[in-house]
């Protein structure tokens, strides 16, 4: 989640704000900010988060979802000459990846994420250009960088109590 979320940052950079070069590359700092704690959750010892073979297949089909979503959205605006809908259209498919994944892991943060994803997405439909995709892109950031955080820290929390048990 943390590096989609410096993907739309760097995508608003490109596509809203023309920026070009290395300033591309600044959002992927917070990227690894949040990787690094992360890594270190991953190696720390104790039981995390587990999704069960149900959840692996829902999140498997609704990732790859999410990717044929992003192609087809990504060459419809474009071959619409409207990449002025490209960051909120990204957004909207990303937030309804989320949802089935809630459903079948019944788990109400990923369904707070996907409808935060979309709220993102419709407010950038509604701001229109250029407005709706800065906003829809750093709206989309800010969720999935929140999101990755609280994750990363829901992981270390159960893999505390699990190696606090052992």
């Amino acid at each position: 989640m943390s590096f989609f979320g410096a993907v739309f940052v760097s995508l608003t950079l490109f596509w809203q704000w023309h920026l070009s070069g290395a300033v591309l590359v600044l959002p992927f700092v917070v990227f690894v900010l949040i990787g690094l704690p992360a890594s270190y959750v991953i190696r720390a010892p104790g039981d995390g988060i587990k999704p069960s073979p149900k959840e692996e297949r829902v999140i498997m089909w609704s990732s790859i979802g999410e990717g044929i979503g992003l192609f087809l959205v990504s060459n419809i605006v474009i071959n619409l000459h409207r990449p002025d809908l490209l960051l909120p259209s990204m957004a909207l498919v990303v937030g309804l990846h989320f949802l089935p994944i809630a459903f079948a892991a019944r788990f109400r943060p990923f369904y707070v994420l996907g409808g935060a994803l979309i709220a993102a997405a419709f407010a950038g439909f509604i701001a229109g250009a250029p407005a709706g995709g800065e906003l829809a892109g750093l709206m989309a950031a800010a969720a999935l960088w929140l999101a990755s955080g609280i994750a990363v820290r829901r992981d270390w929390l159960a893999k505390e109590s699990t190696a606090a048990g052992s």
